[in-house]
């Protein structure tokens, strides 16, 4: 039983922004820390910041020699069921760095060339590098750091659904970086016959880790050895027909060995590598797992939009179905700017609660329409405003979502209405507001939605969004 099925959420994956976990085992994804150090956003940043100094304070306890507590530290990670990620069969166990493993991950990071020579930056490189740390064992370790973000990640999605918290959940361990240690608290978290929960953002998990030994020994290390050695004119060079000369990685693999004791062996000799490996990590970041993936991975159909629709088209205008119409609308939404945007707020407050947002997205787009658009424009976030009115959308309503604008949270927003009789009259409004420096506005109306729903489904992913490129091209042409 998934998290959706046992609150009755009446969703599936495709419109949830958290991973839909199974309650009885895990879910064959992980939380890779190049994912989430590709994140843009300062939530990101806060992420990204919690995994740095976890590391490097157990790095600076392998060159203090303080093993108890660097011992304690990894024992810290031993996680429970409640993330429900990774290889598990049956009940979910956890494969984190826990009292078992604490020893011996500690002794294989004392005893490795690659901390002692400074190779060992970051956590993921020690699935390079690392003896017995693998894809499992990093991704449960990543959420155990991340915990009290995640927390928090949690209940701001139980808000956003409407799934149940239960007051004071014992926590389980939180990363303190200021103090360097781990705390522990009451908390508030859906709890379930399973246990409690802790819900991970699914533009976050991959199906395997961006850091990959072999493929960085195959692609990165080997290259590099082969062209010293014809550069050396080493006995392994072989003489071709053609007049070309070759080394090959076989060779190669056979006289330096190919586990993790040779990848650290030769990067220590060829530490500029590694760095390319990283930057190349860094500049092409894996993409989140499509809703297609997700629904080979849970075996469920994929998810299709066609129904919303209609109930957009049946649903009656006015203040009364106001609600209904956001809710569809940000389902709509969810599926098909899915993975640009992400973390969807509802009623956002801002200016001390005087204003309020129909629903704020974070753009964390790495490809498409919104990633050219935070490029060149102040995009961290998209504001959604939906009107359900039976009248024209005139100046009022765009000045409403323009004025919920400012240069720290962004000035792009869409605003989205059932009908528009005069599109271009509307879109001077758009346009005029933005030569104001006002901000930028994009208005949708029904029948744009459909557009934009029949594009994703042709798509196969892409993030293209012409309809959206066309619009907004009048706004600033």
């Amino acid at each position: 039983m998934r998290v959706s099925e046992y609150f009755g959420l009446k969703r599936t994956q495709a419109y949830l922004d958290f991973v839909d976990i199974p309650l009885d085992t895990d879910l064959a994804v992980f939380l890779d820390p190049n994912a989430i150090k590709s994140l843009d956003s300062s939530w990101g940043n806060e992420l990204s910041s919690f995994l740095q100094s976890f590391f490097e304070s157990v790095l600076k306890m392998i060159k203090n020699g303080d093993d108890g507590r660097a011992k304690t530290l990894l024992a810290s990670l031993s996680e429970g069921n409640e993330f429900h990620l990774g290889y598990s069969v049956g009940k979910s166990r956890g494969h984190g760095f826990g009292d078992e493993s604490a020893d011996s991950v500690w002794d294989a990071l004392t005893k490795s060339k690659a901390a002692k020579s400074g190779l060992l930056q970051d956590l993921e490189d020690t699935a390079l590098l690392i003896n017995g740390i693998g894809t499992d064992m990093i991704s449960d370790a990543v959420c155990n750091i991340l915990r009290s973000p995640l927390i928090k990640y949690t209940q701001d999605m139980c808000r956003y659904y409407g799934i149940p918290l239960t007051q004071n959940v014992v926590s389980g361990p939180l990363w303190n970086p200021i103090k360097e240690v781990w705390e522990n608290t009451f908390v508030d978290l859906p709890t379930t016959s399973y246990g409690k929960v802790i819900l991970v953002p699914k533009v976050l998990v991959r199906s395997r880790l961006s850091f990959h030994y072999e493929e960085y020994y195959r692609h990165y290390l080997l290259p590099q050895m082969q062209h010293e050695h014809i550069k050396i004119q080493s006995p392994l060079v072989q003489n071709l027909k053609n007049g070309s000369q070759i080394v090959t990685k076989k060779d190669l693999m056979e006289k330096y060995g190919k586990d993790k004791l040779a990848v650290v062996e030769q990067t220590i000799l060829r530490p500029h590598v590694l760095d390319d490996y990283r930057e190349a990590k860094i500049d092409n970041p894996s993409s989140p797992i499509s809703h297609e993936q997700f629904s080979e991975l849970e075996q469920v159909e994929k998810p299709d939009v066609s129904q919303l629709l209609e109930q957009l088209k049946a649903l009656p205008v006015g203040r009364e179905t106001a609600e209904q119409y956001e809710d569809i609308v940000e389902r709509i939404l969810s599926v098909i700017l899915y993975p640009s945007l992400c973390n969807p707020t509802k009623q956002h407050r801002i200016h001390d609660g005087r204003k309020r947002i129909d629903i704020t997205y974070v753009n964390e787009a790495k490809g498409g329409f919104f990633y050219w658009l935070s490029m060149h424009y102040p995009a961290p976030h998209i504001f959604i405003e939906c009107k359900n009115y039976g009248k024209e959308v005139a100046n009022p309503e765009v000045d409403q979502l323009s004025g919920r604008f400012s240069p720290s949270r962004g000035k792009v927003g869409i605003l989205i209405c059932r009908s528009i009789e005069n599109k271009e009259l509307l879109y001077k409004r758009c346009v005029d507001t933005a030569k104001d420096q006002r901000g930028f506005i994009i208005a949708l109306d029904d029948s744009d939605i459909i557009t934009l729903a029949n594009e994703y489904a042709g798509c196969e992913g892409i993030q293209d969004f012409t309809l959206l490129r066309e619009y907004w091209k009048q706004l600033v042409d």
